[in-house]
């Protein structure tokens, strides 16, 4: 089957709305984050968001071009059967409509949707036991990360239904063999609940690799984790990433075009 994706409908005429610009500057400097953090792949992987509106739309990346040439103009806008929206020169990539329709589709609260083959991402979902809870980022999302086997490549639309069903109610994800997702209300909180899953295995691969004996959290200290911090709090999420993109705007504004 094809990585891209079959889209045989006409562009439709969608008027470009205020609030669809300032999804797509806002998207755009994600992807340019991304890539400063170096939570790329070539041309793959992806980050999309909900166009706020009546109809279920959302902005996908272009496929072809790296996160950091990525524009606000360069995304392309879809609905939830693959449908573009809006003329571009670049296609879609298959994989990344089916993964992300399905959490866009399935939950209304799901404004932005993120996927990531990192290294040690990865490395952590290849394992049989997934995410420990025995370090300081690990102990925050213990009970709170979804898993999904993995099917191949994901480029089967009847895979959205088991995907959804072992997200169940979480907000984070490990794609078993695979890699990373998360998703949130808005760009923030989907950024910081994917990042905190990222150093939980950052640091879990680098214990592992220290040699040493692991020294076990008690259930007391993670249900404290639990009580007394977490990536979903609004104020820090927000925090966090406007000063992530301060430091994109100060770096290289273009993504703004």
């Amino acid at each position: 089957m094809s990585v891209y994706l079959q889209n045989t409908a006409r562009v439709a005429d969608v008027p470009l709305t205020e609030a669809e610009r300032k999804a797509r500057v806002e998207l755009a400097a994600c992807y340019r984050i991304f890539d400063m953090l170096g939570w790329t792949e070539m041309i793959f992987n992806h980050i999309t968001l909900r166009v706020p509106g009546a109809e279920p739309r959302f902005l996908i990346n272009p496929f072809g071009l790296h996160y950091r040439e990525i524009t606000a103009s360069s995304l392309v806008l879809i609905d939830l059967e693959g449908n573009v929206l809006r003329q571009s020169e670049w296609p879609v990539n298959r994989a990344g409509f089916v993964i992300h329709s399905a959490i866009h589709g399935a939950l209304p609260q799901a404004h932005c949707v993120m996927h990531t083959h990192t290294t040690n991402g990865v490395a952590v979902s290849c394992l049989k036991d997934g995410v420990s809870s025995d370090n300081f980022y690990g102990a925050m999302l213990h009970g709170r990360v979804a898993y999904h086997e993995l099917q191949g490549v994901t480029v089967d639309l009847a895979e959205r239904e088991s995907l959804v069903r072992d997200l169940g109610d979480k907000h984070v994800m490990v794609l078993r063999n695979h890699g990373l997702l998360s998703w949130g209300a808005n760009v923030a909180e989907a950024y910081l609940r994917l990042w905190t899953l990222q150093r939980a295995c950052d640091v879990q691969i680098a214990a592992a690799q220290a040699g040493g004996a692991i020294n076990r959290l008690s259930q007391p200290v993670i249900e404290r984790m639990l009580e007394e911090s977490g990536p979903g709090e609004s104020r820090t999420c927000h925090d966090v990433y406007a000063a992530l993109v301060r430091l994109i705007d100060a770096r290289d504004p273009s993504y703004r075009d």
